[in-house]
């Protein structure tokens, strides 16, 4: 008997690697009868390794048995591709196309109105028709994206009443049982008596995509999650159906990810993720290649007219997408072979948001603390959550440092400990926490940072620059502070500007200034110069003390030195102009001062108004961070911290318990800051170097200073405090002053 050389080919390859058959893993009796049937067809071809059907009845029976090795195949969805990789670490190794236009995926979008004025960002309070509860398009895409973004908190991953609390009212087809909010079914029509209002199929006239985007297009909602082809199938005269004669595409845009708007052809930059197709997956010790040889052998035989078995339709089992969806044209080899590139960034933070399961949450959060002040605030803080019912409830962990924390955290220990920026650095670097929820200083926005910037007064006859600095008089908040001493020494250093010989960065900096005020500067060892433009107090005691005795001391004491002519230079956050100019500033040295009169030093040699902070800034100094370990689900934490806020994140609140507020127990920034207005969630900002930012790093490693060879670790370990004899900077200054 002639064996063909594709046969021959993949008998060479089940030969050698072992694969004698595959074992295909059905989720239904009637995929079962369609995988018997391609079985069939596939051995009367002569298509080898041999195909085998095994009962799995669900995709969740399947993937546990193909990593049992009871079976070895199976064509998955995106979410369960998701899972699939997660936790048994299988592989997609053959995906299915649709069509040529856009391959392997399909666009979940946002559709509103014309004229409507919502946006990605104001959907808070509308009115919302999705295709179903726990359908693609119409529910997870948009509800792991708002979680995910963190537009849609979630209190203990409760997402249906996160919805419900989000949303003004709802047609969510599918969500009309009894532990389903009411309002998720509110807006929906029901069949044409007014019955079976809210069925998970056709007999709801707002199901599936038509019956979303209708439920938009109708006045009922005003938006509509479905996939990018929604809207052109039902508009411009391309549907039958009456409801939609009238209707023009024109009239509808699609809400983008960046706050924007764009046409409803533009779905390709406009949507809130692609969702990958289907894919087989398998093992990771599977060949992947084998597994696609066999399906490719059988698609190119049963995929066409003329055979009795056609593996890309189901109408013969009385069923739809058996195995493998009906409308795949054609099956393609996945070369990464990996669910993350897969799935694809978008998606798999969809997916990672909607893993916020209330049946896989611990009852309670360990949380973290460093001392007696902290103890006694973070028992209240348990205690007041508890009589609120915010779940999963606090307890409170003793530890003798942060460290300490950080280490307790990375063995699972415990769970959350909040940190100020050198210890997320430390945190991150060392003991791979992660952020799951930050500080913000403003009610309006997510600012959860300042800047740190080099000030400077104008002067067009001597416009020095950044690199102009050596020789210069300069001004410093204090020594060891953020802003006005670890950053811009930091900088220097890292861009080579100051050169510590021996560690001795005070040294260095005395070297490279000609004078300076640096106030607590003023010990044995140091370099007079760095305490010679320091004044003191009225009397001209307390000079170069780290107190308001100094009257150069902190960040308005270090804008008077550059005011009053004493500096060239001042180091401080870019608020402080503002707060001491154009009447802001009362005091007699400030009364005349005007904003406009200074200007800022760029990183990049230019100079800028002081209102170009944003751009122009030495860096971006970040509020502290809640961080864990990151198995932690994030979306629970930050929903809990959110809807705590709620509560008592107002310091006016009649709650009793103030999160902002740590005077009634007799400390300053217990757990919070006390300057903090609202916890925020990450966003996109999701590992310790995205919350810290490039530049703030940059400074914080130009601290420990490459000539100090060796002793890199143990500098981190200290806090980035390169010289070990500065014993009297404390940790508090590194973490949140200037």
């Amino acid at each position: 008997m002639k064996i063909s050389e594709n046969v021959f080919f993949l008998l060479l390859v089940h030969s050698a690697l072992g694969l004698e058959r595959v074992r295909w893993c059905t989720v239904s009796n009637q995929e079962l009868s369609k995988c018997k049937d391609m079985s069939n067809a596939f051995a009367g071809a002569g298509i080898l390794p041999p195909l085998e059907c095994m009962e799995g009845e669900s995709a969740a029976n399947c993937t546990q048995m193909i990593k049992n090795y009871l079976a070895d195949a199976v064509t998955l969805d995106g979410r369960w591709i998701y899972q699939a990789g997660k936790e048994y670490g299988l592989k997609p190794v053959v995906g299915e196309v649709y069509d040529q236009e856009i391959g392997t995926s399909y666009y979940a979008v946002a559709v509103v109105r014309k004229g409507s004025n919502i946006t990605i960002n104001s959907l808070k309070g509308i009115r919302s028709c999705h295709t179903g509860i726990n359908r693609t398009a119409g529910w997870n895409v948009p509800v792991g994206y708002l979680i995910d973004s963190g537009r849609l908190p979630a209190m203990a991953c409760d997402l249906p009443k996160a919805v419900s609390d989000y949303f003004s009212a709802s047609c969510i087809p599918g969500a009309n049982s009894a532990n389903y909010p009411t309002s998720l079914c509110q807006l929906c029509k029901g069949d044409s008596s007014g019955q079976n209002k809210c069925q998970g199929n056709s007999q709801e006239q707002y199901y599936d995509y038509s019956g979303a985007f209708r439920c938009l297009a109708e006045g009922a909602g005003e938006v509509a999650f479905v996939k990018h082809s929604t809207v052109p199938e039902n508009t411009d005269g391309r549907t039958l159906s009456t409801w939609a004669q009238q209707l023009r595409s024109k009239d509808f845009q699609l809400l983008c990810r960046n706050g924007s708007t764009a046409d409803v052809t533009e779905w390709r930059t406009c949507h809130l993720a692609r969702v990958p197709a289907r894919a087989v997956v398998v093992r990771p010790d599977t060949d992947g290649t084998a597994v696609f040889q066999l399906l490719n052998q059988g698609q190119q035989r049963f995929n066409g007219v003329g055979t009795q078995f056609q593996m890309f339709d189901s109408t013969a089992y009385g069923a739809q997408n058996l195995m493998f969806r009906d409308s795949t044209t054609e099956l393609v080899a996945v070369t990464s072979q990996n669910y993350q590139a897969w799935l694809g960034d978008e998606y798999l933070h969809v997916m990672q948001a909607l893993s916020c399961d209330p049946n896989t949450l611990p009852e309670s959060l360990n949380w973290c603390v460093v001392s007696t002040e902290e103890i006694w605030k973070c028992g209240e803080m348990g205690t007041a959550f508890r009589n609120k019912d915010l779940k999963p409830e606090i307890q409170c962990i003793s530890a003798k440092t942060k460290e300490e924390c950080m280490e307790m955290i990375q063995k699972k220990e415990i769970d959350v400990v909040a940190l100020g920026g050198a210890d997320i650095y430390i945190a991150g670097k060392t003991y791979g926490l992660v952020p799951a929820a930050g500080e913000s200083f403003s009610a309006e926005d997510n600012n959860n940072a300042y800047y740190a910037v080099a000030l400077v007064k104008r002067n067009p006859s001597n416009a020095f620059t950044i690199s102009d600095l050596k020789g210069k008089k300069s001004c410093h908040t204090g020594l060891g502070r953020t802003a006005g001493w670890n950053i811009p020494i930091g900088m220097l250093i890292k861009k080579g500007f100051i050169n510590p010989r021996d560690c001795n960065i005070p040294q260095a900096v005395s070297e490279f200034f000609s004078a300076s005020c640096v106030p607590s500067a003023e010990q044995d060892n140091y370099p007079s110069t760095l305490c010679q433009l320091c004044i003191g107090d009225n009397s001209g005691n307390n000079k170069c003390s780290a107190s308001s005795q100094e009257r150069y001391y902190s960040y308005s004491g270090a804008f008077r030195c550059l005011a009053e002519d004493a500096g060239d230079v001042a180091f401080v956050k870019h608020s402080t102009v503002f707060e001491n100019t154009d009447g802001k500033n009362t005091e007699s040295w400030a009364h005349d001062l005007k904003s406009s009169d200074f200007q800022l030093l760029c990183r990049n040699g230019a100079r800028a108004e002081v209102t170009q902070f944003a751009q122009c800034h030495l860096a971006r100094v970040p509020a502290q961070a809640i961080m864990v370990h990151p198995d932690t689900n994030i979306f629970a934490l930050y929903g809990l911290l959110d809807k705590a806020q709620d509560y008592f994140g107002n310091n006016s609140n009649r709650n009793g318990f103030k999160m902002f507020d740590s005077s009634a127990f007799q400390g300053k920034d217990l757990i919070f800051k006390d300057s903090a207005v609202k916890i925020v969630p990450v966003e996109d900002r999701r590992t310790y170097a995205e919350w810290l930012g490039s530049e703030y790093i940059e400074s914080l490693e130009g601290m420990q200073t490459p000539q100090c060879s060796g002793a890199g670790n143990k500098l981190i370990q200290q806090h980035l405090l390169v010289i070990t004899f500065i014993p009297f900077i404390i940790l508090g200054q590194l973490q949140g002053l200037g």
